[in-house]
């Protein structure tokens, strides 16, 4: 009889199973059969720890989550502004580490109060330079929202970084759109350089937040 034991399968082991084949098979591919097989278990195994796909997915977002905070604390020195700036790249970065990482985590609702902690942070940052509770939440809401949206539209036109999609090509949308000059040329800044534009409009998000709630 063989002494080998197999590592307890419990929700974690399952949600890192399921993050592991995302890039492969993306979230559509995805189902409980697939990465039952991947575990080598039976799928009905599976639905002890998770009554459907959508527990599965709040789960892996869950775990996305803590990935992306064990990077480290961040900067007491940091200014609110900055500290949106670093919070919405880091997320940026952790969504599109994974195929249909947006996806996953769009909708999602935490398993764990991990994230009460830097929300806490965020919070009293922006509070002790003068929002409103209210204000504070507004800020913070608009622009994960804004970085989840972007990556969505992103990992639509590039499901991982350096791979596109077709039927986003440029030049070929320039050609059926001649007729609609300033539509045409517009394709460049909608499905093109990624980062520079994820830049633009969070600085333009943060200087309309400045404006409306009137921060120093």
């Amino acid at each position: 009889m063989s002494s080998e034991r197999r590592t307890p399968l419990d929700r974690r082991r399952v949600a890192d199973t399921a993050l592991g084949l995302l890039n492969e098979v993306g979230l559509d591919g995805l189902t409980l059969r697939v990465i039952a097989r991947e575990l080598d278990v039976k799928a009905p195994a599976l639905y002890w720890h998770f009554k459907d796909k959508q527990a599965l997915l709040d789960e892996m977002a869950t775990e996305m989550y803590r990935r992306m905070v064990a990077q480290g604390p961040p900067d007491p020195d940091d200014t609110w502004q900055e500290r949106l700036l670093k919070a919405n790249r880091g997320l940026r970065t952790a969504l599109l580490a994974y195929r249909d990482g947006a996806k996953v985590f769009s909708g999602s609702r935490f398993t764990g109060i991990e994230h009460a902690e830097q929300m806490e942070d965020m919070l009293r940052l922006l509070t002790s330079a003068g929002f409103t509770l209210a204000g504070a939440t507004r800020a913070f809401n608009t622009t994960y929202l804004y970085t989840l949206g972007f990556v969505t539209e992103e990992q639509g036109v590039q499901p991982l970084p350096g791979e596109r999609r077709e039927g986003f090509d440029l030049e070929e949308r320039a050609r059926m759109m001649a007729a609609y000059p300033l539509a045409a040329q517009a394709g460049g800044e909608i499905f093109g350089n990624y980062d520079q534009h994820f830049e633009e409009g969070l600085a333009l998000l943060i200087a309309g937040i400045e404006a409306r709630y009137g921060t120093p």
